[in-house]
């Protein structure tokens, strides 16, 4: 029997629609030097996200890029968020984030919180 090593690959993504909408948003924030993703505890569910524009990074941050947008994530909100997708969508008259996360077992019918095992 032999061992193998695995190591595990830590990931944020974003979609076309999402990075464009980044992109668009730092170009009027020239002391921005990208966007993070923060985990909050709120809501029905247990967690909520949370993003906010980048002007020093933290020393326990990492830093994703992402065809030319960071995406700033406190090492302590990586289990949580690791492997999701950003996207950016507009329904109606109204645009926002949406998160695909494979780690939450759960969303609050609102869709504002989520819950992970």
């Amino acid at each position: 029997m032999t061992a193998e090593v695995f190591t595990p690959t830590v990931g944020v993504s974003m979609t076309p629609a999402a990075v464009k909408h980044v992109r668009k948003q730092l170009d009027k924030k020239p002391e921005a030097k990208g966007i993070r993703l923060a985990i909050r505890k709120s809501g029905c569910s247990g967690f909520k996200y949370e993003t906010q524009w980048v002007e020093e990074p933290g020393s326990d941050d990492r830093i994703f890029h992402i065809d030319g947008v960071d995406v700033f994530v406190r090492e302590e909100h990586l289990p949580l968020v690791n492997g999701i997708e950003i996207d950016f969508v507009t329904q109606g008259v109204n645009s926002m984030f949406q998160f695909r996360n494979p780690n939450a077992t759960a969303e609050c019918g609102c869709g504002e919180s989520f819950t992970v095992a």
